[in-house]
């Protein structure tokens, strides 16, 4: 999950699916590679940036199967589902440093959209998992806003040597 410095959360819409349906960067992990690794790879290949920070790692390993009428199509039926490892990134670049026309494209498009809009997004078989992702860092992302917000300072009069 990427997040901005306005804590919208970046989804972008796939290439192969012919609905309205959207999603935040994933990609498979190769044999052998560290998981982080893996998330900052994806990154790059995905939406064509390396302006991604990890600022949380979710401690569990979240499943999904797809429907009866998607196996067998989607991946060229070589699987039946994913187990995923999520991530939380901070993006520390612009709007401008994102270019989804990769050397092998995933998306037609993408945006920034507030976080509790990201589940209903998604395509119903992976809506759980992002509503438990979002969940999970929501709260982090949070944190984060509120270090980057001003705060106030609370002036106070000097006294003069004397006053009372």
């Amino acid at each position: 999950m990427l997040f901005n410095g306005q804590g919208r959360i970046f989804v972008a819409r796939r290439i192969d699916m012919p609905s309205e349906a959207w999603q935040m960067p994933q990609g498979g992990i190769d044999k052998g590679e560290d998981p982080r690794r893996a998330a900052l790879r994806e990154l790059k290949e995905e939406v064509g940036t390396d302006k991604g920070e990890i600022v949380a790692e979710s401690p569990r390993w979240r499943h999904y199967d797809l429907p009866p009428e998607l196996k067998g199509v989607l991946w060229g039926g070589r699987f039946r589902g994913q187990t995923q490892k999520w991530f939380l990134l901070r993006f520390t670049g612009e709007d401008r440093d994102i270019d989804i026309a990769t050397e092998h494209p995933e998306f037609l498009e993408w945006k920034w959209v507030e976080l509790n809009e990201v589940p209903r997004l998604i395509v119903p078989f992976k809506r759980m998992i992002y509503e438990d992702v979002v969940a999970e860092f929501g709260p982090v992302v949070e944190r984060f806003l509120s270090r980057s917000r001003p705060t106030k300072k609370v002036a106070r009069a000097k006294r003069e040597p004397g006053e009372g």
